[in-house]
């Protein structure tokens, strides 16, 4: 896939996301303020969350790749 196609697939994700959290936040509170509030905030926060639970992954796969092999293949530092 191209940088372009990867670019607008991102976009449209986000897009999708942020509809879909609107609506719901709107569904459950009935205030436009508070779902675009909730809508804007929730990728944030899971943005973050991401990012330490790929760290935590890859802790765990870099110990178990070198309890098999003292030479894993995975980039662990």
């Amino acid at each position: 896939m191209s940088r372009h196609a990867d670019l607008s697939k991102t976009i449209t994700y986000l897009a999708i996301h942020l509809t879909i959290g609107f609506s719901v936040a709107y569904l459950f509170t009935g205030s436009i303020a508070v779902a675009g509030g909730i809508a804007l905030v929730e990728p944030m926060i899971n943005a973050v969350a991401f990012f330490f639970h790929e760290r935590i992954w890859r802790g765990a796969l870099c110990r178990d790749v070198s309890r098999k092999s003292p030479r894993g293949s995975l980039p662990c530092h």
